[in-house]
């Protein structure tokens, strides 16, 4: 992390990190998407910019732990929470564990998740989403740029 942001201290949120950077998109959705933590380090911010099945996707994604108002601590899931250019707002749960990065659809155990890999060098995360009653796609995302770049 930069030094402009505070450390992370929550190691699983830490650990999606090495998502920070820009990425290219290919496979069922092509495009570009890129990470950056929000001051504080407490969430990590996804601008997306993709086309998918001939449509335009533009927006942005917020990761983090959710503490609603009145809580005294954070919820045990990488909830984050994805804001569209055509309204839609669509919820998901992290999880990385190594090298695996899985993004659930809604909630942690749904049906319809995305299941990716990070090579050796952590450039290129590479996996498919699955859909229940089919309709998943393979992904790959390459590094454009160095995570240093971005922050």
């Amino acid at each position: 992390m930069s030094e402009s942001t505070n450390p992370v201290q929550d190691a699983e949120l830490a650990a999606l990190d090495r998502l920070v950077g820009t990425w290219k998109v290919t496979g069922g959705a092509e495009g570009t998407v890129t990470y950056r933590w929000l001051e504080g380090g407490h969430f990590l911010i996804q601008d997306v910019d993709l086309e998918q099945a001939g449509e335009r996707i533009r927006g942005m994604e917020v990761i983090g732990r959710e503490r609603p108002f009145g809580a005294e601590e954070a919820g045990p899931d990488l909830k984050s929470r994805f804001y569209g250019n055509k309204g839609e707002t669509l919820d998901y749960v992290y999880e990385m564990d190594g090298d695996v990065l899985v993004i659930w659809g809604g909630e942690k155990g749904s049906p319809a998740y995305m299941r990716s890999t990070f090579n050796e060098a952590g450039d290129v995360l590479a996996g498919a989403w699955v859909y229940p009653g089919g309709g998943g796609y393979d992904t790959t995302s390459t590094r454009i740029t160095p995570a240093d770049a971005d922050r």
